[in-house]
């Protein structure tokens, strides 16, 4: 247990070390926890978050988590788009890219950000 908490640690500092939002480029930060997933962009530069939202933004949409992210994806561009905003740096944190993660960023690409 204590290699995975390792392996997940040096990943976090490994891609937070690369990956920093500007004005022009901001953060798409994700966060997923058992139940929901979060996602915000951020503007690291001026220590500020221009859009946040969450599963429970969506509200309750059938489908299994995977689908509810790939939504989450969609319902974020299309506010991001809203603010024009529309180029990203994808921060995944310490998470794999793949299964939900993965899905949030195909959705975010579909609703028009590009990263």
């Amino acid at each position: 247990m204590n290699n995975l908490r390792n392996k997940t640690a040096q990943r976090k500092v490994r891609i937070s070390s690369k990956v920093r939002g500007t004005k022009e480029k901001p953060r798409l930060s994700v966060f997923r926890s058992n139940d929901h997933m979060y996602a915000q962009i951020i503007d690291d530069a001026a220590g500020k978050t221009l859009v946040g939202v969450s599963e429970k933004a969506i509200g309750k949409q059938a489908g299994n988590k995977t689908e509810k992210a790939k939504l989450l994806g969609m319902a974020l561009a299309k506010e991001a788009v809203s603010k024009k905003i529309a180029a990203v740096v994808f921060d995944k944190g310490s998470y794999r890219y793949h299964g939900r993660v993965k899905a949030l960023a195909e959705g975010a690409r579909e609703g028009g950000l590009k990263f």
